[in-house]
């Protein structure tokens, strides 16, 4: 009989494949723009932030050696599997642009600092970051627990309510975006409403800021609620929630995590330094309660295994 173990070690080796003909091809592209002439990508003049240059070429090279260790680790080593997931989020935040280009596209509004060319790059970056991710996630199953099937950690039986820790990031979630927009009214709405993708991506940051990280830590986010036509009473599929939880959730902390950076090394902006720290530092606030609440309503919501009951 073959055991989820089994499963989980073949469909590594095939993200271990996929993670090394990304950091070929991704990473060949790099090299040859770093070592010839990289093209012109408009007013950012860039398609990565931070990582451009040799940095992104080690960075390919980076998550193409984590894949293959990962691969051949046999045992759980929490600095191998920290560098891996820090590696990733080092490639979500270097495509961090990519998070309002891809409202803008959704508003079928581009602008005129569209680039396709940058787009695809940072798309490239991002598919990086989500195989390595995925590779580290199989690395974890396959050697954390003692549970032969599931590795998971823990005690058996599941949980019915949010951790307390969850319910405080949901809430910390929501005032981060509580403190953004009263930064916003302290200076003005005027500038939010010039572009149709700002206006897009500020009604999207408020329903994720307010209705997603409530429904991650309540009960109305397992079951849909009886004034929801048709659906009443039906369980709400995890994806639903979590890959908007945790997509969102990366994509702020990426977007505004460098926004900070930038503003650290004194970048010029029509906005006030005081108000551009409160904004991202209330944004990033909202992305990490998110991606805490979703940590845990996918361990708490996920199925459980048939041998250890975790």
């Amino acid at each position: 009989m073959t055991t989820p173990a089994a499963i989980a070690r073949r469909s590594g080796n095939g993200l271990t494949y996929a993670v090394l003909a990304w950091a070929v091809t991704y990473g060949g592209v790099r090299l040859a723009w770093t070592i010839g002439e990289a093209p012109e990508f408009g007013p950012f003049g860039s398609d990565l932030l931070g990582f451009t240059g040799w940095r992104s070429v080690a960075l390919c090279l980076a998550a193409g050696a984590s894949a293959v260790a990962l691969d051949r680790a046999a045992t759980w080593r929490p600095m191998l599997a920290g560098f891996a997931w820090a590696l990733g989020g080092a490639l979500v935040a270097a495509a961090a642009i990519l998070l309002p280009e891809l409202v803008s596209l959704l508003l079928f509004a581009p602008g005129p600092s569209f680039d396709p060319v940058a787009f695809a790059s940072r798309l490239g970056c991002v598919t990086g970051a989500a195989l390595l991710g995925l590779a580290t996630a199989r690395y974890q199953r396959r050697t954390r627990g003692d549970c032969p099937d599931c590795c998971r950690t823990g005690r058996p039986g599941r949980r019915r309510s949010a951790a307390p820790w969850a319910r405080w990031a949901a809430y910390v979630a929501v005032a981060g975006l509580v403190t953004r927009f009263a930064a916003q009214a302290v200076v003005g709405f005027d500038s939010l409403t010039r572009d149709a993708s700002v206006i897009g991506l500020e009604i999207g940051l408020v329903l994720a800021g307010v209705l997603l990280p409530l429904a991650l830590v309540r009960h109305w986010g397992e079951v849909w609620p009886g004034w929801v036509p048709l659906l009443a009473g039906r369980t709400i599929p995890r994806r639903l929630l979590l890959v908007p939880g945790f997509g969102l959730g990366a994509a702020t902390v990426a977007y505004f995590g460098m926004g900070l950076a930038q503003v650290a090394s004194g970048s010029a902006s029509e906005f006030s330094d005081a108000f551009l720290w409160v904004a991202m530092s209330a944004y990033c606030l909202l992305g990490l309660g998110l991606l805490a609440a979703s940590s845990d309503y996918h361990l708490r919501t996920r199925s459980a295994c048939r041998s250890c009951g975790r």
